[in-house]
């Protein structure tokens, strides 16, 4: 839930130093129903913190901001850091701001909340360190497609892979199924260069075990069928194989869940079609599997027919080879679920 907190009307461009508390609702947003509901429901409510970059108000406010959440049963938090950082004179990735990053994490820690950071510095394997920091955002994620002038081009998500995520995961947000952003605005012309096939894909290639469905409702309930993929991919994993990689170009990697026999592969394209044979003697040796397999359809493409898919279904085993056609900008999912 995010803003929720007073404050947001001076939240941001003006480098103030004491902006946000994190502990009064504005007079009408009923915090106690809300988590009530989602006690009733069997979720949890993650809270987020803007903090508009001033730390220092942020770790004055610390402890009892996750006391409060304690009390509301609230046990997650998303820190933002949009905007000039405070102390003045420090800046998102600098020595002392990484080291309130960590700060964040142990105070957390003594509170059970677990922490998923936007507008840090990228992760540099301390989350082994503190396990309750689950994600960092750390780079442009599916959320820039909303700029109207910057957007993503299609082998950004090929390139993370072998940059960003080599600290760690990423929360991207993945799951968009409506592509041109004009839905509150009809004149705008943005458009988001990935297939609905890819979005699905990037469930498997951009890993983070605190996913998130990026889109409208009533997006998805146009293709509940390609939505199933999100509601059974895992979000960790036992085993993960790169199958295929070219940095900038493409990657399709393979992962088994968690805890389980199941694999889920995923493969994404830059901005040029391939058809590329993948051999499935990553499944287990003398198994069945039943493959789903959520791809572009032969009319897809990023600009023109950024929704077009098709779902099939066939058993397959280790002997198997998939024959995958990527889109312009796309992408494809599959799940094997063993027989």
């Amino acid at each position: 839930m995010e803003g929720w907190n007073e404050g947001w009307e001076d939240g941001f461009g003006n480098w103030k130093e004491n902006v946000f508390d994190f502990v009064i609702p504005y007079p009408d947003y009923n915090l106690e129903e809300l988590t009530a509901y989602a006690q009733q429901k069997g979720v949890r409510i993650i809270m987020h913190h803007e903090t508009s970059g001033s730390a220092t108000n942020y770790e004055r406010w610390m402890d009892k901001a996750y006391k409060y959440m304690n009390d509301h049963n609230i046990n997650t938090v998303k820190t933002g850091y949009v905007g000039k950082i405070i102390p003045r004179g420090e800046h998102h990735d600098g020595q002392w701001i990484v080291n309130h990053y960590q700060r964040v994490a142990e105070k957390a820690a003594e509170y059970k909340i677990m922490v998923e950071a936007h507008e840090p510095a990228h992760l540099t394997g301390l989350h082994r360190t503190y396990p309750n920091w689950l994600a960092n955002e750390a780079a442009r994620g599916n959320e820039f497609n909303n700029a109207p002038k910057l957007g993503l081009v299609p082998e950004h998500e090929t390139i993370l892979p072998f940059t960003r995520l080599m600290g760690g995961s990423m929360d991207y947000r993945s799951g968009f199924f409506h592509f041109q952003l004009n839905q509150y605005g009809p004149t705008r012309t943005t458009r988001v260069k990935t297939t609905l096939a890819k979005q699905l894909a990037l469930y498997v290639t951009m890993y983070s075990p605190l996913q998130m469905a990026g889109d409208f409702p009533e997006n998805f309930n146009k293709h509940l069928d390609a939505f199933q993929f999100i509601k059974d991919v895992p979000v960790d994993w036992d085993d993960t194989q790169i199958l295929e990689a070219e940095p900038g170009d493409f990657i399709t990697i393979a992962r088994r869940e968690k805890g389980k026999p199941n694999w889920f592969l995923g493969a994404i394209s830059d901005e040029n079609s391939r058809t590329t044979p993948i051999p499935l003697n990553f499944l287990e040796e003398g198994a069945s599997y039943q493959a789903t397999i959520y791809r572009d359809a032969e009319n897809a493409h990023w600009q023109t027919k950024p929704a077009a898919y098709s779902i099939e279904k066939m058993t397959v085993t280790n002997k198997s080879t998939l024959n995958l056609r990527l889109a312009k900008g796309g992408g494809c999912a599959v799940s094997f679920r063993k027989i």
